[in-house]
């Protein structure tokens, strides 16, 4: 018995000497901060995930524009936007201008992202949705004014939403297109509803805006993964697509992306990337 303790004493010992010299001269590797605070609109602690640019300094005069990322928890989309934004800010390509990002980590995408339905069908399958207008009460009233308060931050913002984040992000561009500049709308599941919004009368699409508002829209070939409806969400990116160059705005710019080698799983990536080029010229 005590030859035994005396072996496993020396084990703990010699694995906890590993240990310890494993961690020397180590420490984590952060690409941004973790924010959190009270939404008095939504009753609850939202987690932002910020990615700030090199160089970045909260001391310094210089002030950075803003991407916001729907689905911006670090297990979602956060991390790979992320790269992207930094890697096409590099001075020898220049596609995107050194910019925050900020990852809205999500709670319930289905109750935040979506309007309510007068599906039955939907309100059985998705029982908490229909809030996204007070989420965007959230967006305009508590997470733009606390990021103009906390960070270096410019007057112009970009938006980025997929899928049912898409449908929040159409759903912006058609009732408060003020909120942002810059649109960039990957595969929005415009199902909802019964395809409602690509009805609405929208003074997006009938007069003038203050300032230009960019939008880029991107489908890819659909129907390919077991939770997607066939050419549903092509056939809607189309009618939105042909919605916004027929608007009578002439400060409304719009790109549509069509990518067949894509699907509704793979396209995010490749929809941001093309997104940036246009944008980039655009300006």
């Amino acid at each position: 018995m005590l030859l035994r303790s005396m072996k496993f004493l020396i084990l703990f010992t010699i694995l906890l000497t590993q240990a310890s010299s494993w961690a020397q001269g180590k420490k984590p590797f952060s690409i941004g901060v973790i924010d959190e605070f009270q939404s008095e609109i939504l009753h609850e602690k939202r987690t932002l995930n910020i990615y700030l640019p090199q160089g970045y300094n909260p001391k310094d005069s210089l002030r950075y524009p803003v991407i916001y990322l729907l689905d911006g928890s670090a297990d979602e989309d956060f991390i790979h936007i992320a790269g992207l934004v930094q890697f096409y800010s590099f001075e020898w390509i220049a596609s995107v201008k050194k910019s925050i990002v900020v990852g809205i980590a999500n709670i319930d995408r289905e109750r935040d992202f979506t309007f309510p339905t007068t599906l039955q069908k939907d309100k059985e399958r998705f029982s908490t949705s229909g809030h996204s207008a007070k989420f965007m009460d959230f967006i305009e009233k508590e997470l733009q004014p606390y990021l103009e308060k906390e960070y270096k931050t410019t007057k112009e913002s970009t938006l980025i939403g997929q899928s049912l984040g898409g449908l929040l992000a159409t759903e912006i561009l058609l009732k408060r297109p003020q909120l942002f500049q810059q649109y960039i709308i990957v595969s929005p599941s415009l199902w909802w509803d019964n395809g409602s919004l690509l009805k609405l009368n929208s003074t997006v699409l009938n007069q003038n805006s203050k300032e230009a508002i960019l939008v880029y829209l991107a489908v890819g070939k659909e129907g390919l993964t077991p939770t997607e409806i066939p050419r549903v969400m092509e056939v809607d990116a189309n009618l939105l697509a042909e919605r916004l160059s027929d608007a009578k705005n002439s400060n409304l710019t719009v790109h549509f992306d069509y990518l067949p080698l894509e699907n509704h799983a793979t396209i995010l990536h490749q929809a941001v990337m093309n997104a940036f080029q246009f944008l980039s010229k655009s300006r």
